[in-house]
């Protein structure tokens, strides 16, 4: 739409000062800098928590509703096998190439130009407030999860109720209603230490790979029709033990859980305890499975937009929010955390669009 390109020529524009940016995350400080600028620079009025920015729309009105639209600016270090230097946004072949633009930063720049779009003259039966968050890579606690408890944020919306929210991440614009959560556990199978040459001790070791094998096999029989079956899976082991001639007494694992959304995570921690020797610590609670509602106004947006609506295997700010949120983004998971990474010029304009579309369907249903 002809409309929309200065918005898409700035927020390409934005996108590639963030990926010229490292903003790893807890080291965010300059890209939110960044982000920070360039809204003031549109007019737009900033608020900061730490490495959080968050702006409301200029007619903001208490006795409405509000729809949050959030995305994260941290980003992963950069993949093994890059042919090309990550912090230089390379444009070729359609596609602006480098870290973070596909996940999230094509996402947050989309939602900058949408929000404003409707800064000045938000035409639509409710608020809008955007928030661009730290920590969504590692799940810290200095991200959303900050901001929405933070007194200078309450102290900004007035008492307006969120009601809703859209959390760009990459999903071909297309609607994740439910995400599985993550529960990592860290295991400690416990031995008795003794000399490898005699026939001493307990092996740690032993117990560690009885209960990993017993994991492989562990069902859980409770199927999502949106997210699929809950996934347990071990991604490290180690023994603090490294002489050669110890029967190691302690050999700790770690357990990477994705839980589908009928699974709560304490019954998830009592099938383990029952199958299971090792003894088991959850780092946190925090990351529960989430489900928004399809009859959520947004989400009958969507439908009515021809948007389709899935489960997503993975875990985002969204399991953070205490009302219901919609992820929904352009650019591919697919593409999150590789080599290479790159993110279409075309997604981010037809993101815009999208996000745009959604706003105004939302606003006729509401």
């Amino acid at each position: 739409m002809d409309r929309l390109k200065p918005y898409s020529d700035n927020a390409l524009s934005l996108l590639k000062k963030m990926i010229s940016t490292p903003s790893f995350s807890t080291e965010e400080k300059e890209v939110a800098d960044i982000i920070e600028q360039f809204l003031q620079q549109n007019g737009v009025e900033t608020f900061r928590v730490l490495n959080n920015v968050f702006a409301k729309t200029e007619r903001f009105d208490k006795s409405k509703k509000t729809i949050l639209l959030n995305s994260h600016h941290d980003t992963v270090k950069p993949a093994i096998g890059y042919t090309s230097d990550p912090f230089i946004p390379l444009e070729h072949d359609g596609k602006i190439i480098g870290l973070g633009s596909n996940d999230a930063g094509g996402c947050l720049v989309s939602l900058i130009a949408t929000f404003i779009f409707y800064h000045k003259n938000n035409t639509l039966p409710f608020n809008l407030v955007l928030a661009a968050t730290a920590e969504e890579e590692i799940s810290g606690k200095n991200g959303i999860e900050l901001l929405l408890n933070d007194k200078l944020f309450l102290e900004r919306l007035e008492g307006s109720e969120i009601i809703g929210a859209l959390v760009g991440e990459p999903t071909k614009m297309q609607m994740a209603v439910a995400e599985k959560g993550l529960l990592v556990i860290d295991a400690v199978a416990r031995g008795k230490s003794g000399h490898a040459a005699r026939e001493e001790g307990i092996n740690a070791i032993t117990i560690a790979m009885e209960d990993i094998a017993a994991i492989q096999s562990l069902e859980l029989d409770k199927v999502s029709p949106l997210t699929g079956k809950a996934k347990v899976t071990v991604t490290s082991i180690e023994t603090p033990n490294k002489a050669h001639n110890v029967v190691p007494a302690e050999c700790k694992f770690l357990i990477d859980i994705r839980v589908n959304e009928l699974y709560s995570f304490k019954e998830i921690i009592s099938i383990l305890n029952s199958v299971l020797k090792s003894d088991l610590t959850a780092r946190s609670f925090r990351m529960k499975s989430t489900m928004i509602p399809l009859d959520h106004v947004l989400v009958k947006a969507g439908i009515s937009m021809g948007l389709t609506h899935y489960g997503s295997p993975t875990t985002s700010d969204k399991a953070l929010m205490t009302f219901p949120a919609l992820k929904i983004g352009p650019g591919d998971s697919a593409r999150s955390h590789t080599a290479d990474e790159f993110i279409l010029i075309e997604e981010v304009e037809k993101g815009i669009e999208g996000y745009i579309k959604l706003l105004e369907q939302t606003a006729s249903l509401f």
